[in-house]
């Protein structure tokens, strides 16, 4: 059945349905100030990176990329579970759960290609030092990004297309937050064997593979430290990876929770904490751990900070 003959028109997002409405209005300034700490800190250092001189290397473009897409991931999903909280009509439309669906697949989907393409640099500049202006040259980072949208995309149109071809003509009510595939699926009122499959085959091809690229990367780089004669040498060159395998762990760790296990298995109220985890902490903890782990970016930040006090 196509989705013009299903004869559910809009879905019901429960979200937080374990506690009461009082308890639920009580989360919105929480989720609020964590939303706002977010899309600030990521702009922080878009605007760090475009305004500092020193930092205008791969490493520092890749970063200020992943920022940009960090806002456009939290802002997918954060502002209609905010919106939530305080309605008590908690409804989004059909095609507006379809929209959401593609925008946070797509969004997380080129994360995993740019956390590889994060790591393939940090490859290249450790282990290929003199080969590294050559590789990372400036359109090879540009095809990096544009190639990262590009499977997102394609990923995206393969995870929503196949879970809105599915019917729903029974329950309408969404044991989540947000659109996800999972719990929309689970909705259906025929067997969704097939539609598991595809989408459990595509996100795993796409999560294991950028994984795979990644942890290769980061192997060479590890191998290639031990080698170093110096204690200092290798303190000073693990410092610059640690902040990426911080987010690679707590991003990659999360999705592979989520995600891999039969729709019929999906219990929403077992996982909010997972949930909450790669959809809202992640996001938040990204420009911390790199910004405060990260001396160049700390100085630069401090430096705009005071040009714009002296202006």
């Amino acid at each position: 059945m196509s989705i013009n003959h299903t004869l559910v028109t809009r879905f019901i997002l429960l979200g937080f349905s374990g506690i009461t409405e009082q308890q639920q209005a009580s989360l919105f300034p929480i989720f609020l100030c964590t939303y706002i700490i977010t899309v600030v800190g990521n702009l922080c250092i878009i605007i760090t990176y475009k305004l500092s001189p020193s930092l205008q290397t791969p490493m520092y473009f890749f970063l200020a990329n992943f920022s940009l897409i960090e806002i456009l991931y939290v802002s997918s999903t954060v502002p209609k579970m905010l919106s939530s909280l305080l309605s008590k009509y908690k409804v989004i439309t059909f095609s507006g759960c379809a929209i959401q669906m593609y925008c946070f697949v797509l969004f997380s989907g080129t994360e995993c290609y740019m956390l590889a393409a994060m790591a393939y640099d940090r490859y290249n500049a450790i282990c290929r030092p003199l080969m590294y202006t050559v590789i990372m040259s400036e359109m090879a980072c540009n095809w990096h990004i544009v190639v990262s949208y590009i499977i997102g995309a394609a990923n995206a149109l393969v995870q929503t297309g196949f879970t809105f071809s599915l019917p729903f003509c029974g329950s309408n009510e969404i044991d989540h937050f947000f659109c996800d595939v999972p719990p929309i699926v689970a909705l259906s009122c025929q067997s969704s064997l097939v539609v598991d499959f595809v989408t459990s085959l595509t996100a795993a091809v796409l999560i294991f593979v950028s994984f795979g690229l990644t942890m290769i990367s980061y192997i060479e780089i590890i191998l290639k430290i031990l080698k170093l004669p110096s204690a200092s040498g290798k303190r000073k060159t693990f410092e610059t990876c640690s902040s990426h395998l911080m987010v690679v762990a707590i991003f990659y760790g999360s999705a592979i929770f989520m995600y891999f296990r039969p729709s019929s298995t999906y219990k929403v109220g077992q996982n909010s904490v997972v949930s909450l985890m790669y959809t809202v902490i992640s996001p938040l903890l990204n420009p911390f751990i790199y910004s405060l782990r990260n001396k160049e970016v700390k100085s630069n930040i401090k430096n705009i900070f005071l040009r714009l006090v002296k202006f």
